[in-house]
């Protein structure tokens, strides 16, 4: 699908399309996002008697204190699913150095000056590392004071600093995500991408040339 698009005017390039995520990634994606929220909503309603009022989306109090910690395990679980499949396109080079230099032009949307790209952008990366390290501190901190199991193997002392722990990294993983779809939506045609697994070629061009050049090629990654 991606054949020739270079050398097509730009109009045509917005009636082609380019494949660019596999059934299996996006429902993977789609599962990892609403275990998220519900983690992040079972998790705000525990955290401050002002947002206990959550817990009626859970069932009450009780048990959004059982939902929680077994929504933490399956987010792992899940994102471990995407984690395989896209931490090798989400890996550093010289083009992303490049690509925060001209932040300002990114932030205009001057795609012409921007160093052209593979499948994703240094903010993309960004996101997927941040979430990596924070899903795992959080998994991390969450067994520790997950007192059903694993309350009698820790310290008082041990226990507050995993929950003060938690909580930052719940914070920050929280901002992420908004900053993640406020992304998404703002940079037009991006969402088709995880609704029906494809984008135009125009998209593709103007944001992911280097990616579009090689599926030209013919070539194939994870989650594709």
């Amino acid at each position: 699908m991606a054949i020739d698009i270079e050398h097509r005017a730009p109009a045509a390039r917005e009636r082609t399309y380019v494949h660019r995520y596999s059934a299996f990634a996006r429902v993977n994606h789609w599962i990892t996002a609403l275990t998220f929220v519900a983690l992040a909503l079972s998790g705000l309603a525990l955290f401050h008697p002002s947002l206990f009022f959550l817990t009626g989306l859970f069932g009450g109090g009780a048990l959004t204190r059982v939902i929680h910690p077994w929504l933490g395990v399956l987010l792992v679980i899940s994102f471990f699913g995407m984690f395989l499949q896209f931490w090798r396109a989400n890996l550093w080079n010289q083009d992303d150095t490049k690509w925060i230099s001209k932040i300002g032009d990114v932030v205009k949307g001057d795609e012409e000056k921007l160093p052209e790209l593979e499948k994703y952008n240094a903010g993309q990366k960004g996101v997927f590392w941040g979430q990596s390290l924070m899903i795992l501190v959080l998994f991390c901190s969450g067994l520790i004071i997950w007192d059903q199991y694993f309350g009698g193997y820790v310290s008082i002392d041990t226990n507050r600093l995993a929950a003060l722990v938690h909580a930052v990294m719940a914070f920050f993983a929280i901002l992420l995500i908004v900053v993640h779809v406020y992304a998404g939506i703002w940079v037009r045609g991006t969402v088709s991408s995880m609704t029906q697994g494809r984008v135009t070629g125009g998209w593709a061009w103007r944001h992911h040339r280097k990616w579009l050049r090689r599926e030209a090629r013919g070539g194939k990654e994870a989650g594709e």
